[in-house]
C-alpha cells in the first residue's frame, strides 16, 4: 500500500470509528441513523481500498441503499422518535464491559505480529463472481432466484399477519 493508500485508510478508520461512536452516543435517533449511513459507507471504502469491488457495492446497495434506508423510514413514522433514547440503569455496566472489551483488542492487535507483504493488490473480483453467478452451465441463477422469491414470501407473509392483528 502506498502513502496515499494509507492515509485515505486511515482517514477513513476514523470516521468509522467516529462514527460508530455518534451513533451510540446521540440520544436523537434519527441523527444516529444518519451516522450509521455514514460508517456503512466508510466500510465501502475501506472494501474499495482492498480492491474488493465487489463487496463495496454490495455494501453500498444493501446496507446503504436498504437496511439504512428501512432504518430511517420506520424511524420517521414512529411516533416515540422525538423523545429519544431514554437513559438506562445498566449504561455504567455496559461502559465497563464495553472499555474492557476494547483493552482486548487492543492488546491483541499490538502483540500480535502482522506480517507484511509487497503483493500488488489484486485484479476486481466482479467479473468473476459474475461469470459463476450466470455460467450456462453450473450458474447458480436458478438457486438466487428462488432464495428472493422465499424472501418476497415471508415479507408478504409478515405484513399480512401485522395487518390482521391491528383490525383485531
Amino acid at each position: 500500500m502506498g502513502t496515499g493508500s494509507e492515509l485515505a485508510f486511515w482517514l477513513l478508520a476514523v470516521l468509522i470509528v467516529g462514527s460508530a461512536l455518534a451513533v451510540v452516543v446521540l440520544r436523537d435517533v434519527f441523527r444516529a441513523a444518519l451516522f450509521l449511513v455514514l460508517c456503512f459507507f466508510a466500510v465501502a471504502g475501506i472494501y474499495i481500498i482492498l480492491s474488493a469491488d465487489f463487496l463495496a457495492a454490495v455494501q453500498v446497495l444493501i446496507y446503504v441503499g436498504a437496511i439504512a434506508v428501512l432504518i430511517i423510514f420506520a424511524i420517521m413514522l414512529t411516533r416515540e422518535a422525538q423523545r429519544g433514547s431514554p437513559s438506562n440503569r445498566l449504561q455504567i455496566p455496559v461502559l465497563i464491559v464495553g472499555l474492557l472489551l476494547l483493552a482486548v483488542i487492543v492488546a491483541v492487535v499490538v502483540d500480535t505480529s502482522w506480517p507484511a507483504a509487497d503483493v500488488p493488490p489484486p485484479a476486481p473480483t466482479t467479473g468473476d463472481i459474475a461469470e459463476k453467478l450466470f455460467d450456462k452451465n453450473e450458474g447458480f441463477v436458478l438457486p438466487f432466484e428462488i432464495a428472493s422469491v422465499l424472501l418476497l414470501a415471508a415479507m408478504i407473509g409478515a405484513i399480512v399477519l401485522v395487518r390482521e392483528r391491528k383490525e383485531e
